[in-house]
């Protein structure tokens, strides 16, 4: 029983990963941020597939279930939503198992748009919603080399790393 305990003592580490496939007719969302382009990510909320990332990374250091388990792509409630609201509640979640986020680090994978123009706005974005600095939050951006399903501009993915420490610290 002490190891239970002792695990609210340090900080903890998640990471999260998804992917998701470009469609047209739909908006370009990467970490709420609106990016001009001539496809989107398909999804069943908004596709915004870095936030869906980072809150499966701070779901999983808070030891809790996955982003499929949390908010289901089969409950109607989550069709069309704004993921940054999904973020919202995953952050209540987090302090309800007593943690706090204070870093997250990011790697979109994507051929085209290219993203550099957009890394600043997307950093800050991410900050004001998970109540952190900017200089706690970082955003790269990567191609795949023209190699896959990325390479051939069908889709894009993303990796989210956070560090959570116990409420208080």
């Amino acid at each position: 029983m002490e190891e239970a305990s002792a695990s609210h003592v340090w900080p903890r580490v998640g990471i999260g990963w998804d992917q998701h496939k470009l469609v047209p007719e739909r908006p370009l969302i990467l970490c709420g941020v609106q990016v001009p382009y001539n496809k989107g990510l398909m999804g069943h909320s908004d596709g915004d597939m870095v936030l869906h990332a980072i809150i499966d990374a701070m779901l999983g250091a808070a030891g809790l279930d996955d982003i499929g388990q949390q908010f289901p792509d089969t409950d109607p409630a989550y069709a069309g939503v704004d993921s940054r609201e999904l973020v919202k509640r995953t952050l209540e979640l987090v302090v309800e198992a007593g943690y706090r986020p204070i870093q997250v680090d990011v790697v979109i994978v994507a051929e085209q748009p290219k993203l550099a123009g957009y890394k600043v706005l997307m950093r800050s974005a991410l900050a004001g919603l998970l109540g952190l600095g900017v200089t706690d939050v970082n955003v790269k951006a990567k191609t795949a080399e023209r190699l896959g399903e990325i390479g051939r501009l069908q889709a894009m993915s993303c990796t989210a790393v956070t560090l959570l420490v116990p409420l208080g610290v």
